[in-house]
Order: structure tokens, then C-alpha cells, then sequence
């Protein structure tokens, strides 16, 4: 990543707790099993990062979409000469955590789709604001998500999300993966992508069911 010393990684200026849910989700067999969305919001390292910490995720892996094999490599995509985003595949239970409430996420927390290619200090295509759609289904829903923001002005601009086929999604190399996790104490991680992980945090908390006190 580029501009370790720059402003940071930006996250959307908005509360998640009072951010909408998509008025219209998928529906998931019960016996589906996991499922998956690609996505990419600037730096896979920081989105990556958030989505580890969601509930009902079971995986993420940090890698490129939008180009092809040949080119899929972290050298040709952060020199901007592919047509590739940095992504991230996320392996969810969707009885757990449903495709709608990791949008929310995506849109409120792992970065702000305001931007137009670019995340924070990390310019050019490659950072991106896309939904890499593997269905139709998922394509509509994510279509109706970012007309229902943006009808209701929760943002001060438009997003600029694109929604793109998923032809394919190239595993980054293996030093990529669990950067943040792994990695807390780099300037950059620690300007850019742990204050995103401690917003879904405090998001997942606020969410979570009060204990009831024990019945004596």
C-alpha cells in the first residue's frame, strides 16, 4: 500500500446503528450452506481486517478481481496497468449473517463508496469501490441498496459503487492474507484499518442481545 504517512484510510462518516438495513435481502435456503460476495473498498488489507471480526463470517481472503490471471499479481495491479480491484472474498453462514446486513457493513464501516477510485491516502482503479456480483439476485439487491441510500441522502454525495460480473477472484500472496491480524503495529494498519475494526466492534456490541439477569 501506498501513503503510509498521508491522512488515513477513509471509513463513511456515518453511525451504523442508525444506518438502514436494504429493504429488500436475499433469500437463502435454510441447508444452502456458506456463501460468498466479493467485494473490494480500497485497501484489501483494512477491509479484510473488518470482516474477519463479523459474526456469522467463517473466512476472508484478501485477493483481486475485474482482470485476468495473467496480470493478477499485487506488482501489475498496484502499478495501476490491470484492470483489477484489490477484493476480498468473504465466507459467510447465512444463517448467521445475511448478504443485506454485510452490505450495511461495507457501505457504513469498511470504507466510505463516496470516493471515487480511491480509499484515503491509496489512489487509481485498483481501489475501487465495487460489489462483484455472482448472481442476478445478488446484483439486484445491491442495485436496490444503493438507490435506497442514496434516495434517503445518507450520504452528503452520491455513491459510486460499481456493480461488476464476478468472472473470477485471484487469491492475493500469502502475505497478504490476515495482514491486519497479523500485522496491528504497522503505522499503516494502525492509522488505516484498526479504526474501522474497532467501529465494527462497537457496532456488534450495540447490536448484541442484553443479558438477562439470572432468575433466582
Amino acid at each position: 500500500m501506498f501513503g503510509i504517512g498521508s491522512a488515513s484510510c477513509s471509513t463513511a462518516a456515518v453511525d451504523p446503528k442508525t444506518f438502514p438495513l436494504p429493504s429488500a435481502d436475499l433469500k437463502v435456503a435454510a441447508d444452502a450452506g456458506p456463501q460468498t460476495l466479493v467485494v473490494a473498498g480500497g485497501c484489501f488489507w483494512c477491509t479484510e481486517g473488518v470482516f474477519e471480526q463479523v459474526d456469522g463470517v467463517s473466512d476472508v481472503a484478501s485477493g483481486y478481481s475485474g482482470g485476468t490471471k495473467e496480470h493478477a499479481n499485487y506488482e501489475a495491479v498496484c502499478a495501476g496497468i490491470t484492470d483489477h480491484a484489490e477484493a476480498i472474498k468473504i465466507t459467510y453462514d447465512p444463517t448467521k449473517v445475511s448478504y443485506g446486513k454485510l452490505l450495511k457493513i461495507f457501505f457504513s464501516i469498511a470504507h466510505n463508496p463516496t470516493q471515487l477510485n480511491r480509499q484515503g491516502p491509496d489512489t487509481g482503479r485498483q481501489y475501487r469501490s465495487a460489489i462483484f456480483y455472482a448472481n442476478d439476485d445478488q446484483k439486484r439487491v445491491a442495485a436496490a441498496y444503493i438507490k435506497q441510500i442514496d434516495d434517503a441522502k445518507v450520504f452528503d454525495k452520491p455513491i459510486v459503487t460499481t456493480l461488476e460480473p464476478l468472472t473470477q477472484f485471484y487469491k492475493a500472496e500469502g502475505y497478504h492474507q490476515d495482514y491486519t491480524k497479523l500485522n496491528c503495529d504497522n503505522p499503516y494498519i494502525a492509522r488505516n484499518a484498526l479504526p474501522k475494526v474497532e467501529k465494527l466492534k462497537k457496532y456488534q456490541e450495540s447490536e448484541a442481545p442484553a443479558t438477562q439477569p439470572a432468575q433466582r
